[in-house]
């Protein structure tokens, strides 16, 4: 059974107590989300575990795979960004795999800590664990990491992506299905050529010391429109990859989203969450060169006129190394990438709230 709403001490009409019941069961779904995402701002003795499960776990892409780009000889690259591409796919010999692997099999590890937490006690102790990760090009994939205490899925069938999390249960990802971050951290080349064949060649930039061209991704309306409901609008979500002018590969993915979260009567309040991921340690598998090791660093801003203290900021970092790669895994079929049984269609925000990256939970 629900929770009863208050009950007035006035009399009002039909209209009015309609009215209130609505306003009521408004106020306690965002009540709920708030507390459910980022039980951090709740509780000092929260464990900061969920927090970084949430945002750093399995943050998926901000855009859905696009067709595989051709194959364009130098003579016919009509852009910056076109040849930046083409100098990956050379650069990572990616297009061996293509028409060859039918699927992919990732093991790593990670280790998470919360390095700074608007004055709520963090301790600066980092949590340890590992992944497994499945794919079957281009969309259905699958992740299965574990942190502490905490097991966290995510996976998709090619039609709707989903996770799992000890917190929520199973919950489908709203915006359409769209790649896993992490595959897209210099596990999935193929991948990483065929999001950013769309970019916009935004210029030149030194990363730690390498001067690397920047290649800019949007997501469009339609997409940001997707991915918001009446609790949450989701404002803007762009991503940057920064390719080695030396190397051709893929060093470094920044991405930022910002979101809007408003209840009924009350003054807005804004997260914005920013990720930026360092790619290195790049070594052969096959024939193709694969990122094995790399640095993120979250960031996650809370600011509006209700915070009369200003903005509240969390810093989160992770690093994460790969122990094997393998191509062509015998035995591993669609049935492997089934959404749960207990899937829930009809859900309040998974936005990356829940998902990256705010808390994509």
């Amino acid at each position: 059974m629900g929770q009863l709403a208050p009950l007035s001490e006035e009399p009002i009409n039909d209209e009015d107590f309609a009215r209130s019941q609505r306003r009521s069961r408004h106020l306690q779904a965002w009540r709920h989300w708030i507390k459910t995402h980022f039980p951090l701002l709740f509780s000092k003795k929260s464990h900061h575990l969920n927090v970084l499960l949430s945002v750093l776990g399995c943050p998926l892409f901000p855009l859905p795979l696009l067709p595989q780009p051709p194959n364009l000889s130098l003579n016919q690259v009509s852009s910056s960004a076109e040849y930046i591409i083409q100098q990956f796919t050379a650069a990572t010999g990616c297009r061996k795999l293509e028409g060859r692997v039918k699927n992919v099999f990732v093991t790593g590890k990670v280790a998470m800590g919360v390095v700074d937490d608007a004055g709520m006690g963090s301790n600066g102790v980092s949590e340890r664990g590992c992944f497994v990760m499945w794919q079957m090009v281009p969309d259905m994939w699958l992740i299965e990491l574990v942190v502490g205490a905490h097991k966290v899925v995510a996976g998709s069938d090619g039609a709707v992506a989903w996770r799992h999390t000890p917190w929520l249960g199973a919950h489908a990802a709203k915006g359409g299905v769209r790649p896993l971050r992490r595959a897209l951290q210099g596990l999935d080349p193929l991948a990483v050529s065929a999001v950013f064949s769309a970019s916009q060649y935004m210029g030149e930039k030194q990363i730690s010391g390498d001067d690397c061209f920047a290649l800019k991704l949007s997501a469009d309306q339609k997409n940001l429109t997707d991915r918001s409901d009446s609790t949450a609008e989701t404002i803007k979500h762009i991503m940057y990859g920064y390719f080695s002018q030396r190397s051709g590969l893929l060093v470094y993915l920044e991405d930022s989203y910002l979101t809007r979260i408003q209840s009924p009567g009350t003054n807005p309040t804004y997260w914005e969450i920013t990720m930026s991921t360092k790619i290195e340690d790049y070594r052969p598998v096959e024939g193709v060169m694969i990122a094995h090791a790399g640095q993120s660093a979250a960031v996650i801003t809370r600011f509006g006129d209700s915070l009369k203290a200003g903005p509240a900021i969390t810093r989160l970092e992770e690093s994460w190394t790969i122990d094997d790669v393998a191509f062509n895994v015998p035995g591993l079929s669609v049935d492997c990438f089934i959404p749960p049984k207990e899937l829930q269609t009809d859900f309040t925000l998974e936005e990356d709230l829940d998902w990256t990256s705010p808390l994509h939970g």
